[in-house]
């Protein structure tokens, strides 16, 4: 056993041990992308090959990471993005995440194809948190996901664009998660026999396992293939920057356009009434052979960055990465994979740890550039030389 297995740090420590614990399609699920996964593999490169620039004999006594998310102080440009099913990956995840978001002074983001419902996590919490939708065709009901959001102290709506169909994630079908007939099956009870305590922890304990915001669709509550087939059903790629306006007209709070990697697409979002956009290829797991999301940043806030926020997500691994986005022009970042490997290998206490990892980072890289404010932070801080 190495020290990895002991001790997990960083997000690749908490994967290590995530693999290890997860059975392998859900694990695949939520590590995976399309295709090649060209693009899961553009969006880490794309902030690793940014540099910062190091001063030095700056007053760097008064470091402080706290900033403002859509009017809400928030103690770092952080937010934890929406995961689907992430009740899957830990006991009632979604909850144990919000929690540790709560703890740390950050958003957290409810799906809608989460496993715990939106009142569920409202009752486990405090504050307000956001929430994710889909345009889904049964317009009554997402008003009524609205209200109930509204109802359970949401005060940011994420609209997710970029998702008029799923992508091809071959992952889902070799491994028997999606298809594959009856020898998928049995490579699915394979991999759930050879996960032990994931199966007594999250497989029994962690039940229902329905998707908390749809329970009312489907008759039987924990039917995942039904569920599927209604979301399948639901997703409308019809959908256009006119059903945003008529949602802005229905969502009286924040809304955030999520999927957004051309600068034209961000002025479209601003115009249709968002409050920000999150430059997002849905961490690579939609087209693949698109641009990393980091180097889409600059031009987005360059196009609509005096009228609305600019969010990015997709690549984040450090506090490194989260001070490389504020400078590229970002307001803040949403990480999804890194939280999910933290809950799975350690519940609540994983998040909050690398939530800590991820604040201490951010503050030694900030006195270490020698500025003290998040709003210090900008272009000058990277370094194109090479």
């Amino acid at each position: 056993m190495s020290i990895y297995d002991v001790i997990p740090i960083t997000v690749a420590d908490y994967r290590r041990r995530a693999r290890r614990r997860l059975p392998r399609f859900l694990f695949d699920y939520a590590e995976g992308g399309a295709n090649d996964e060209l693009t899961l593999a553009a969006n880490v490169s794309a902030f690793q090959r940014l540099r910062l620039k190091q001063r030095v004999m700056r007053d760097v006594s008064g470091v402080d990471t706290a900033t403002e998310l859509l009017g809400r102080t928030a103690s770092l440009p952080l937010a934890l993005a929406p995961v689907g099913m992430a009740g899957m990956f830990a006991r009632r995840a979604e909850v144990q995440a919000a929690r540790a978001a709560e703890q740390a002074g950050i958003p957290f983001t409810a799906s809608t194809v989460g496993i715990c419902s939106l009142e569920e996590i409202s009752n486990a919490t405090q504050g307000p948190f956001w929430f994710q939708l889909y345009m889904l065709r049964d317009r009554e009901f997402v008003s009524g996901l609205l209200e109930r959001a509204a109802n359970a102290g949401c005060k940011t709506l994420v609209f997710t664009v970029d998702l008029p169909v799923a992508g091809l994630r071959l992952r889902d079908f070799r491994n028997g998660l999606l298809g594959g007939g009856l020898p998928g099956k049995l490579s699915k009870f394979t991999q759930l026999a050879s996960s032990p305590a994931w199966a007594w922890d999250v497989g029994f304990r962690g039940r229902p396992h329905s998707f908390g915001n749809l329970s009312d669709k489907v008759a039987n509550p924990e039917d995942l293939e039904a569920y599927k087939a209604f979301v399948d059903a639901q997703f409308d790629p019809s959908c256009t920057w006119e059903d945003i306006h008529w949602l802005r007209d229905q969502w009286p709070g924040k809304l955030l356009i999520k999927g957004v990697m051309e600068a034209e697409d961000a002025r479209a979002a601003v115009d249709a009434g968002a409050d920000g956009v999150v430059v997002s290829n849905h961490g690579g797991r939609q087209l693949d052979a698109v641009a990393g999301s980091a180097s889409k940043v600059q031009a987005v806030a360059g196009a609509i960055g005096g009228q609305a926020e600019v969010y990015v997500d997709g690549g984040v691994r450090s506090g490194l990465d989260i001070v490389k986005a504020v400078a590229l022009g970002a307001r803040g970042v949403l990480i999804g994979r890194p939280w999910v490997f933290a809950v799975a290998a350690r519940g609540q206490q994983g998040v909050e740890d690398l939530l800590d990892l991820f604040r201490r980072e951010v503050a030694t890289a900030m006195a270490l550039m020698g500025v003290n404010r998040i709003a210090d932070i900008d272009a000058r801080v990277l370094d194109n030389s090479g």
